[in-house]
């Protein structure tokens, strides 16, 4: 769709990552854009740099109600501000209208969108059908584009492609709850509470998500995990085609992703299709052999073929800050899982570990129970390092230790630095150490990403005198 640009007046609030591509894309379009930042102004010279050849006006330290007058013709919404932002609430109040990133690249874009969100799973499952459509076999598509909530916004690049061309999107709660479009090829995992510290309830949180169910037409695919409850009770709201995976049985008449016998299999209409995958895996945890069979569903619903879907998987050893090896140390493992935001990631990660394991939890919680990683965390972790503003809610969680019972030590520190050096000081041969937090990464980084790279820096400082 071509949208008329020029001299509309579009106030972004956030000016990280998604906020900087989208003023870029208005404002080489002809609009008139406030970009505003709560951030002081000597803190964003570098993000002012990457748009200083732009006609941008930056309001920064705050978000005034000023931002509002003039009127704008639209108020885009980075995710990381909240609706009940008062500038939010204000332009709701006067009828202005709310976009943000994802919802005008949907608007704009010249091709085929596909697009895949989820509680757990999402990057993982979206570099892996990237990975898969880059094959291509067969020609279907020009360019494969893959980003949205991983990478480069697509809006960075939406000016470059072409109709026959395919863009893959992660897209985070955040991002769908403004969205009045969905992706032709939609993929909802697995819904399981997060965020609520964002979304208020979990009914919120659900209804974001099913958003990119919400507006697809009688020729779109959706793709649901039939294991999930949460996922799976939103079938009735498919208007197209309906693919389903899991490790449960595919039901009679239903076309969907399955295993049987450790393989991988596709029925669509009555026809069983083999899915020459699973021999070439490399990623650990039943989660992550769960997420392949998600990619291959997908990837078959958006139109390629098990070839495809066999080379996307070959080589992937996974993605950064997702159940990451670091190095072997004193003749432990370290592995950094600090995507890990919400308890229910760390417990896929304990289970994809048979050694003796000490586990380092906490950040910032997001108002999600912590009790069912408390009893994992009993039953099988030796040793637990808590930090961060969580570090209350989780050891209450875990419970008073028993003598002669996991965990057989449990230390509490405030910094996620100190947490990394009080494991080194557990570490011992054939151990595993875990970094997988369960919660957020703001009480002390930007991002998971930022806390990652610094937990893999601290990692590898550890002198080799040491050992």
């Amino acid at each position: 769709m071509s949208i008329n640009w020029r001299n509309q007046r579009v106030v972004i609030l956030g000016a990280a990552r998604q906020g900087l591509a989208l003023a870029r894309y208005l404002a080489r379009h002809g609009a008139q854009v406030v970009l505003n930042d709560r951030r002081p102004a000597e803190e964003l010279q570098e993000e002012m740099k990457q748009l200083q050849a732009l006609s941008i006006e930056w309001v920064t330290g705050g978000h005034p109600l000023s931002l509002l007058e003039p009127r704008p013709d639209l108020l885009c919404i980075s995710g990381g501000v909240p609706l009940t932002n008062p500038v939010v609430q204000a332009a709701l109040a006067q009828g202005i209208a709310l976009s943000n990133d994802t919802q005008i690249f949907l608007q704009v874009a010249p091709c085929r969108t596909l697009g895949i969100t989820g509680s757990a799973g999402k990057t993982t499952t979206t570099t892996l059908v990237g990975r898969m459509a880059q094959s291509n076999r067969a020609g279907k598509y020009g360019r494969i584009w893959v980003g949205g909530n991983i990478g480069d916004p697509l809006l960075n690049y939406v000016d470059e492609m072409g109709p026959s061309d395919l863009a893959i999107l992660e897209i985070s709660s955040f991002q769908a709850e403004q969205m009045t479009l969905s992706p032709n090829v939609a993929a909802i995992l697995n819904i399981t509470p997060n965020h609520l510290d964002r979304h208020g309830t979990m009914e919120a949180y659900i209804a974001a998500k099913a958003r990119l169910l919400d507006f697809q037409s009688s020729s779109d695919s959706a793709i649901l995990g039939r294991d999930n409850s949460t996922a799976w009770d939103l079938r009735e709201r498919v208007k197209g085609r309906l693919f389903s995976f899991g490790f449960s049985p595919l039901p009679p008449g239903q076309d969907g992703a399955y295993v049987e016998n450790e393989k991988f299999y596709l029925r669509n209409s009555g026809r069983v299709i083999r899915l020459p995958v699973e021999h070439h895996i490399e990623l650990r945890g039943q989660h992550n052999r769960l997420n392949v069979l998600a990619a291959c569903a997908i990837a078959y619903a958006a139109g390629f073929a098990p070839e495809d879907m066999e080379a996307g998987v070959t080589g992937f050893q996974g993605v950064p800050h997702r159940l990451e090896y670091v190095r072997t140390w004193r003749g432990a493992q370290w592995y950094n899982d600090s995507i890990a935001t919400a308890p229910e990631r760390t417990i896929a990660a304990i289970q994809s570990f048979s050694a003796p394991l000490i586990l380092l939890l906490g950040g910032r919680d997001k108002d999600l129970p912590w009790d069912e990683l408390g009893k994992l965390v009993r039953q099988r972790v030796e040793h637990v390092v808590i930090f961060g503003e969580a570090a209350e809610k989780i050891q209450t969680a875990i419970g008073q230790r028993i003598p002669g019972s996991r965990p057989y030590s449990l230390t509490r520190v405030a910094t996620c630095k100190e947490a990394v050096f009080a494991a080194s000081r557990l570490a011992q041969p054939g151990f595993v150490v875990l970094f997988s937090p369960g919660g957020t990464s703001f009480d002390e980084f930007k991002d998971f990403e930022e806390r990652g790279e610094r937990f893999k820096e601290w990692v590898h400082g550890f002198s080799e005198t040491l050992r």
